[in-house]
């Protein structure tokens, strides 16, 4: 069974993870790209390392190599929604990245 992946779309119709992922180097795009293909494939059964539980029903899609990148997203109406990414520099997951996909989140509910 295959599960749909959306990026998620402002009102001015921009893309915020396509365009994320359009800036970065060509290794760190085949790894996001080929993570986001498994999300599509496996759903709910991709375990960590590759997902992690971040909040209630928020997760991150964790691409790793010499950036790590991390892309944040929810499920709805049986499909997946990549609402943020950005290059993970700490430990934690910073307030404001995770506000960001929190408010992109509240929008699609």
């Amino acid at each position: 069974m295959n599960w749909n992946v959306r990026f998620f779309q402002t009102a001015r119709g921009r893309c915020p993870v396509q365009e994320f992922l359009g800036e970065q180097d060509e290794a760190t795009q085949a790894k996001a790209l080929h993570l986001i293909r498994l999300l599509g494939t496996n759903g709910p059964y991709l375990k960590p390392p590759f997902v992690k539980k971040i909040r209630d029903k928020l997760y991150e899609l964790r691409i790793s190599g010499k950036v790590a990148v991390r892309i944040l997203y929810f499920m709805i109406r049986n499909e997946y929604c990549l609402l943020h990414a950005f290059k993970k520099k700490s430990q934690k997951a910073p307030d404001r990245e995770l506000k960001i996909a929190i408010d992109r989140m509240k929008e699609m509910i």
